[in-house]
């Protein structure tokens, strides 16, 4: 899981979307989701902005019992925010995530949710990083986080359904503002938990969903 934390997100919505993607890990109906099958799922869970300002927040933890959950959770609350004066720059953060995913433990699928407010505004974008790097077996879904008051929402939303979502299977949810971000956040990660199920930048051992 990709996580903005750009120039574009100030303080108070970078704590809204870290406390909704705890809130979101840790709600009922998430937690159902996660263990619904008998295959566990791998989570991994980084923050991204300039080309070169990615920093892991969770490595590969298995998610194999409700407390392993609970401390992925706790790990992401108590993290603090890496950068904050950086752009958008998306295609680094999708190679990073490559990156990321070709360490992960084995697994059946893979998934990297990738969440933000803007469009790519350094470096190559998403076409580039897709060509570049290894994503022939990763489905990439988006959350759109309509939050910038310079970014027209129909201009983001198509941005990520055009040029950021990819693979089998692949959807993009929106949140309307960063207090909408656990909303979104949950939903997601009920759609991708769902059976047939596709983890999150993720991956098992004896063949799980990643």
């Amino acid at each position: 899981m990709a996580m903005d934390v750009s120039s574009s997100v100030d303080s108070e919505e970078d704590r809204l979307q870290r406390g909704g993607l705890v809130a979101a890990l840790t709600a009922p109906e998430v937690r159902e989701a996660f263990f619904a099958s008998d295959l566990p799922v791998a989570l991994a869970i980084y923050e991204w902005s300039g080309r070169y300002n990615q920093e892991l927040l969770l490595d590969w933890t298995m998610i194999d019992s409700p407390r392993a959950l609970v401390e992925a959770a706790e790990t992401v609350a108590a993290s603090r925010r890496s950068h904050n004066d950086f752009p958008t720059a998306m295609g680094y953060a999708l190679g990073y995530g490559a990156g990321v995913l070709s360490r992960a433990p084995q697994c059946l699928s893979k998934t990297l949710d990738m969440a933000g407010d803007g469009q790519n505004n350094e470096g190559f974008g998403p076409a580039a990083a897709y060509a570049e790097f290894p994503f022939a077996d990763v489905t990439v879904n988006g959350l759109v986080v309509n939050a910038a008051d310079y970014e027209a929402e129909v201009g983001l939303i198509a941005f990520y359904k055009g040029q950021v979502m990819r693979g089998p299977g692949a959807f993009v949810e929106v949140a309307q503002g960063f207090d909408d971000y656990e909303r979104a956040m949950r939903r997601k990660l009920e759609r991708e938990l769902a059976p047939p199920v596709l983890g999150m930048d993720e991956a098992p051992a004896p063949a799980p969903k990643g």
